[in-house]
């Protein structure tokens, strides 16, 4: 997973030429199977996302977030499900958090066999569910979020050149969780690309909804593009978000 650490730019830099010194002190990348491979594809994005930022000015101001939220390293991540150009809504209780990084704790399709003799309890010692279990990009079956996303504030971002605080309201009596980007910020813009993500549960036709069935040239799934079907399954897709910053306790 490409994690970005705390990169918030300050407006008044975009005029400079020492932009990208900044941005390289403010940017971080963490290597993992799930969302990069090498480090010369991280150096290259690193160059194209701080080039975008120098070009595109965006609505947030560095000392308005460092005030609000610490950094998060490593990052955390989002599940959500929402129209991506919504800059908010009222379904925040449908959304998931991993406070670790799914990707390095999953366990490959061709391994799936291990992970039912060991009664489904990976290696990183979360729990496969059957009726209910996930996917990532590479092909790699990973842990389940945390659900609900708790409320509060977390500070998030797509790797690409918006950065934007999403707050989570409680919930109401009808159990439903208001959330809002600020900075008039769409959830297409805080979204991972590469990363992607679903789960599968069980359809109504007789066949098994199985990990096994999942179709091995299918991976790696392209950025931006969906999950693909599994037979015997509904499939929910859902965007991730990086948590890179969480409130500072006062």
């Amino acid at each position: 997973m490409l994690i970005v650490s705390y990169c918030v730019p300050d407006l008044s830099d975009f005029s400079n030429h020492s932009m990208i010194t900044k941005c390289q002190r403010f940017f971080s990348y963490s290597g993992s199977s799930r969302c990069l491979t090498g480090s010369a594809i991280a150096a290259t994005i690193l160059i194209v996302v701080c080039a975008v930022l120098i070009v595109v000015p965006q609505p947030v101001f560095a000392d308005d977030y460092r005030s609000r939220f610490n950094p998060v390293r490593p990052a955390h991540y989002i599940a959500a499900l929402a129209d991506p150009d919504a800059n908010a809504g009222s379904n925040a209780e449908t959304w998931g958090y991993w406070p670790l990084d799914p990707g390095p704790r999953g366990i490959r399709l061709n391994n799936y066999s291990h992970l039912l003799a060991s009664d489904g309890v990976a290696p990183a010692k979360w729990q496969f569910n059957q009726s209910a279990w996930w996917l990532e990009e590479n092909g790699l079956i990973m842990e389940a979020p945390e659900f609900p996303l708790p409320p509060g504030e977390y500070l998030v971002t797509g790797g690409r050149a918006v950065l934007s605080a999403l707050i989570v309201y409680p919930a109401d009596k009808n159990g439903n969780r208001r959330w809002e980007l600020e900075q008039n910020a769409s959830v297409h813009d805080v979204t991972h690309l590469g990363c992607r993500s679903a789960v599968y549960t069980p359809s109504s036709t007789d066949k098994m909804c199985t990990p096994d069935n999942a179709p091995r040239d299918a991976f790696r799934v392209a950025a931006g593009q969906p999950m693909p079907p599994v037979e015997g399954c509904n499939k929910q897709d859902y965007a991730v978000l990086i948590v890179v910053g969480l409130p500072k306790q006062e």
